[in-house]
């Protein structure tokens, strides 16, 4: 029989996301991981500050992941055992919807932190802010997102409530590590190419704050997984039509490594406010 295959939209992708997760607790020897991040441009640094290094696992090693396409994301699985006694699955292959890979392989990370025993899912990026009062280097909670992607991973009448998706009591004990952090509206375009200063207008008359290409899918397949969700965003760039400056990958990936190491310590700090939480939780 053959194994089952996201590509198969008559398997369901839970199935391929139960393989997954088999595959990790083999090639870490963890059991269960409590919590997952996924760290997009400029989070990356975090990983190794969260605690200590368990296994880190290739990707594509794992039933239904891939290395991302994207410079900046390494391509691995890590476990990380956190100073409390509890794991987290460290996310570094992110799939990008303009991959043009499908829905499914862009929300399977999260389907499989999900089996994997998670009960928070911790979602990062890089992104344009259309606040001019965000400089580049700014993180930012997610409030809320609007997605216009024009997609979903929910597969036939799958209907999920979104109210509180990102978290309030996540953002409290995150404002709790650092009070000073702002939060906005994630508004999630297709890309790959970056958005209009029209697009960019038209997201902040709709109520958007933020302007990226991910994150947005994956916390609803959270939201269906049962999971609970933290959205951060690195501001990377102002979104086009902010400044009269041009847009590049390039500008995106230097202000994440100019972040980077005070980004590092502030998800360090914050994961381990909610892990605290978490085990003090039934």
């Amino acid at each position: 029989m053959a194994e089952p295959s996201l590509d198969d939209l008559e398997t369901p992708p839970t199935a391929v996301a139960e393989l997954a997760a088999a595959a990790l607790t083999e090639r870490t020897g963890v059991e269960r991981h409590d919590l997952a991040l996924t760290l997009g441009s400029g989070w990356g640094a975090a990983a190794r500050r969260l605690g200590e290094v368990v296994a880190e696992v290739p990707a594509a090693d794992v039933p239904g992941f891939s290395v991302s396409g994207v410079p900046g994301h390494p391509g691995t699985l890590t476990s990380i055992a956190l100073p409390n006694g509890l794991h987290a699955l460290v996310i570094g292959a992110r799939t990008h919807f303009y991959e043009g890979r499908g829905v499914r392989r862009v929300v399977h990370s999260v389907r499989t932190a999900a089996v994997a025993g998670a009960r928070v899912m911790v979602l990062t990026n890089g992104a344009g802010g259309i606040d001019p009062a965000w400089a580049p280097g700014t993180p930012v909670l997610i409030r809320d997102h609007i997605n216009l992607t024009a997609a979903s991973p929910l597969e036939g009448p799958t209907f999920v409530d979104l109210t509180d998706l990102y978290s309030a009591r996540l953002r409290g004990l995150a404002q709790e590590v650092d009070p000073s952090l702002a939060e906005g509206v994630y508004v999630q375009f297709r890309g790959p190419h970056y958005e209009t200063p029209a697009e960019v207008a038209m997201a902040r008359t709709i109520g958007g704050s933020i302007v990226g290409m991910s994150t947005a899918l994956e916390a609803i397949a959270a939201r269906e997984a049962g999971l609970e969700v933290l959205g951060l965003s690195l501001i990377t760039n102002a979104a086009a039509g902010v400044t009269d400056q041009p847009l590049s990958h390039a500008e995106v990936l230097a202000a994440g490594r100019e972040a980077e190491p005070r980004l590092a310590d502030l998800l360090a700090r914050i994961v381990d406010r909610v892990a605290r939480d978490l085990a003090a939780r039934p």
